[in-house]
């Protein structure tokens, strides 16, 4: 019964930062491509704005993996 909670901990770890990661994207997609419909300039700021929400599902697997180290 312990390892089954420990692998809920590490499937929720991941989840939860990819539901976060999936809205924030879908926000910031929005006004990315209003914000280069009139300045098209802005594509550098564009692509950070866009990679940022990333490291959280990055960070989200680390956490599941050190979970899953930690139990054994």
């Amino acid at each position: 019964m312990n390892t089954l909670w420990i692998a809920f901990a590490a499937a929720a770890a991941i989840v939860g930062t990819a539901l976060a990661t999936g809205w924030a994207q879908s926000k910031i997609g929005a006004s990315v491509a209003a914000a280069l419909a009139e300045k098209p300039e802005l594509r550098t700021t564009a692509v950070l704005m866009i990679a940022i929400p990333e490291t959280m599902v990055v960070l989200g697997f680390v956490v599941a993996v050190l979970i899953m180290l930690k139990a054994t």
